[in-house]
């Protein structure tokens, strides 16, 4: 067989073999993103919910101060940056990076070793990193969010913000940037948020309902803020997942798709070069009978 053609027989082999990879990368990508989305969307109206629910009571407790309802001055930025573990899901992970070197002032924690890396090599301060799974239970994601409370109180931080991949669809993720705390807005929040998901105007403003707290306004506002922060952390993780397979799924039927259409430019390259090589031997063969 000529070299030409043994080259590029070894090509068809070689992208044909990396498409088989792509599309078991795929499938796999595809079996997780129906369970992430669901979590993701099933924990939407809760997180939103108890946020709601913080805000009026604070409204109807009077005005009670709570360290994490306070606003003070800006100076260290503390933001808790979702990625993946691996890459192999497009542009996911670059959208997400360029966005947190664009932050100033932040002090980062970091879920995923993508980021970890990212942020090492661009010389960012780093405060902490911690790991989780596919299944991003409560359990797992509660050590980062603690983690960034006992800062916020203890003042190394003034804000607490998480940016991760926000699940609109399938095909679409964006980056967010999501201010947690001091949570002193949490009606404003949602109304930006509902504003962009295209969801109905929350009711909390217009409610006109008396309200008694037992059994003490203070202590009931004492643990609603922190459980509130918990939770719409672990829901940012929840919708970063889901993003994460989501593109990862997209990513890998892309390649798929592109290494069928190289086999097969490849595999017609291949037939017309043989064909030649059979019609060059061919005459070669009638000219010797010819000259003999």
């Amino acid at each position: 067989m000529p070299k030409g053609l043994r080259e590029i027989r070894n090509r068809i082999k070689s992208v044909k073999s990396t498409g088989q990879i792509t599309r078991a990368m795929q499938l796999v990508a595809s079996s997780k993103m129906k369970k992430a989305q669901d979590a993701a969307k099933a924990g939407r109206e809760y997180a939103e919910l108890l946020g709601e629910i913080l805000d009026t009571a604070a409204a109807k407790a009077g005005g009670l101060e709570h360290p994490l309802l306070t606003r003070r001055e800006v100076r260290v930025r503390g933001v808790l940056i979702v990625t993946p573990d691996k890459g192999m899901c497009g542009a996911l992970n670059s959208n997400l990076l360029r966005a947190a070197l664009e932050i100033p002032g932040a002090a980062f924690v970091t879920l995923g070793r993508k980021g970890r890396q990212s942020l090492a090599r661009a010389g960012r301060t780093l405060l902490a990193d911690f790991p989780v799974t596919d299944k991003a239970a409560f359990a797992e994601v509660r050590p980062a969010a603690e983690f960034l409370l006992k800062a916020f109180l203890e003042g190394k931080v003034d804000t607490v913000e998480v940016l991760y991949a926000h699940f609109k669809n399938t095909l679409v993720q964006a980056p967010r940037l999501q201010r947690l705390l001091p949570a002193d807005d949490l009606v404003g929040q949602a109304r930006a948020l509902r504003e962009k998901l295209g969801l109905p105007e929350p009711k909390v403003e217009a409610d006109e309902r008396d309200m008694a707290f037992e059994p003490s306004a203070p202590e009931i506002l004492s643990r609603l803020p922190a459980l509130f922060y918990k939770v719409a952390v672990h829901q940012a993780v929840l919708e970063a997942k889901a993003s994460e397979h989501s593109s990862r799924m997209v990513a890998m039927k892309a390649a798929t798709d592109n290494s069928k259409k190289i086999a097969a430019a490849l595999s017609l390259e291949y037939n017309k070069a043989r064909q030649a090589a059979i019609t060059q031997e061919i005459l070669e063969l009638t000219a010797g009978a010819s000259q003999a």
